[in-house]
């Protein structure tokens, strides 16, 4: 007799162990809606692995009841690869930070993207480097004064949104830590996608960098400074609704309802075009010139890295046979060291 298991809440994701970041941490928000929305989504912790690589959010699973590996930095995206490779029925989900993430490893990052291996990437982005206690990281705005800058850093900062675009992702997508109900949402379309889903964070580092995103977190300001993004629907913001992004050639405009402006003038939204161009314009928009677009900005549905692998070695095998590791250690060049 086969006995039915009751659903699991988000309480069966959290380990034992105490969660040790700051108090105000934008990652307690992230542990918290990721829990709820496994549960939701119906995840088992025994199909479920957690990959990080170094700094504050690369705690994170060690605060996961599910299976973890604590990389070195930079490396989380090519050992989830290598996760999901081996055993391509788990739910395999990348977490890392602005500078693990898009510094020491961009390039492992940027080529987890382009295969499109069907993983989850959460990008923490507080722009700085917390861990290591307030150097600039690779996020950080032009001119920002940090331990490392004391006079203002004179890098442009990489736009994380961009690049996983420019690497041809099929889902991306950002939200805002203290929108716990939006992130949720978020959250859930990444698990829906099949593919390589990337999210992108805004989080403030409260002891280093607390007034990063106070423009995206501002109960009072942030509806006039966000942009949320739907599918199919006018690009629409601001408190009273009054305002939208209308494009202007190729480039795109703020503007303001009246005689001469309505909805039927602005820019809609099209996550699932092919072609990435408006998701790309879309990513360059930043506060204060623009609103901040949050939301999903792309998902499109194509051939995964890991579908493509296990249907050549199915066809391969087909054709061959199974393989014979011992006849090939032995075949070919061989020597004998006396």
């Amino acid at each position: 007799m086969v006995t039915a298991t009751a659903p699991l809440t988000a309480k069966d994701f959290k380990s034992d162990q105490e969660v040790r970041w700051c108090p105000g941490c934008g990652d307690y928000s992230i542990l918290t809606q990721l829990q709820k929305v496994l549960a939701e989504t119906g995840a088992t912790r025994e199909n479920t692995v957690f990959v990080s690589g170094i700094g504050c959010s690369s705690r994170f699973p060690y605060y996961m009841d599910t299976y973890g590996f604590h990389g070195i930095h930079g490396r989380a995206p090519a050992i989830a690869t290598g996760v999901k490779l081996a055993n391509p029925a788990l739910n395999v989900w990348v977490v890392t930070g602005d500078g693990d993430g898009l510094s020491i490893g961009g390039n492992h990052l940027m080529h987890t993207i382009r295969r499109n291996i069907n993983l989850k990437i959460i990008l923490f982005n507080n722009r700085i480097y917390g861990l290591t206690k307030g150097q600039y990281s690779p996020t950080s705005e032009f001119g920002k004064k940090t331990k490392s800058s004391p006079w203002g850093t004179v890098e442009h900062p990489i736009h994380p949104t961009s690049i996983a675009l420019g690497a041809e992702i099929t889902f991306v997508a950002r939200c805002v830590d203290v929108d716990t109900q939006f992130m949720q949402h978020i959250l859930r379309r990444a698990v829906e996608h099949r593919g390589t889903a990337f999210i992108e964070v805004y989080q403030a580092c409260q002891v280093y960098n607390q007034e990063a995103y106070a423009f995206a977190s501002d109960r009072k300001t942030k509806l006039d400074n966000l942009l949320y993004l739907e599918h199919g629907q006018p690009m629409i913001f601001g408190r009273e609704r009054n305002r939208g992004i209308r494009l202007r050639g190729t480039r795109p405009e703020v503007v303001e309802f009246g005689p001469h402006v309505s909805e039927h003038d602005l820019l809609v939204h099209d996550e699932r075009s092919a072609d990435p161009t408006l998701a790309y314009l879309l990513s360059r928009m930043h506060f204060p010139e623009f609103p901040e677009p949050v939301g999903v900005f792309r998902a499109v549905e194509e051939p995964t890295y890991d579908e493509l692998v296990m249907q050549q070695i199915a066809q391969v095998t087909q054709r061959l046979g199974p393989g014979d590791l011992d006849k090939l250690f032995n075949s070919g060049d061989t020597w004998t060291v006396e």
